[in-house]
Formats: C-alpha cells, structure tokens, sequence
C-alpha cells in the first residue's frame, strides 16, 4: 500500500486527474471514464467512481500504469478495471502485486493478474456490480 498517496480532500475533479494522470493523455481519459461511469458499475462503492480513483493512488497507481491497467491487463474494459481494483479492497487480490503488474510496461503484467476470475469473485460478492 501507498503511503504517499496524492488525492486531497480539497482537490477538485480537475486537481486530481491532473495529479493522477501524470499529464498521460490516456490515462486522463480513463480517469474521466471512472468519475463518470464508475458509479453505475459498482453501486456499491458510496463514492462513486471517484472510490475507485482513491483506489488507485492507495495502490501507487498513476499515470503510464493507469493506462496499462486500463488497455492492456483489462483489454480497455472499465468493468474488469474497476473489478480488478474493487478485488484489492475485498482482499480477494494483493494491491502490491497489482502496481507492480501496472508497472510493467512490456506487457508481462497481464499474466500477474487473473482478470476474470476476479471480475467472477467480485460479482458474485456484489451482485449489482458492472449491471449496468
């Protein structure tokens, strides 16, 4: 887990996908994905998708990584992203070894990660997650 996470209580929507993305455009655009869609996926999370933001920078998760996790260890799936990151929170995935997984940039990461089988474990554990 990060200990120097990022996000403040006063930042603004803006502050934050400025401060996240690490001025990477693809990332920018995933994090805009997350506040506007991520509460429709994942009821469940009472702060919408900026939960799973916070999720992200708990994680030491930014930038480059953001966009690796998004494009290619869940195939540009904001569900399976979000049900990745929600799997780190219910203890069913190690946080660690996913910003490590994220921070491979040759593409190895993807073979860290179970995407389906923890997209699986999460909805079964939350059955209103990615009904959208």
């Amino acid at each position: 887990m990060n200990t120097n996470t990022r996000i403040q209580l006063t930042d603004s929507t803006m502050d934050i996908i400025v401060k996240m993305s690490e001025g990477n455009p693809g990332a920018m655009n995933v994090l805009m994905q997350m506040i506007k869609d991520g509460g429709a996926i994942d009821p469940d999370d009472f702060m919408g998708g900026i939960g799973a933001v916070l999720a992200l920078d708990s994680h030491g998760i930014y930038g480059t990584d953001i966009y690796i996790l998004n494009n290619d260890i869940c195939d540009r799936d904001l569900t399976k992203m979000l049900a990745v990151l929600r799997s780190c929170q219910l203890g069913y995935f190690n946080g660690d070894l996913l910003a490590d997984a994220c921070n491979r940039q040759d593409r190895s990461g993807k073979a860290l990660i179970p995407v389906d089988e923890l997209c699986d474990k999460v909805k079964e554990r939350l059955p209103n997650f990615g009904k959208i």
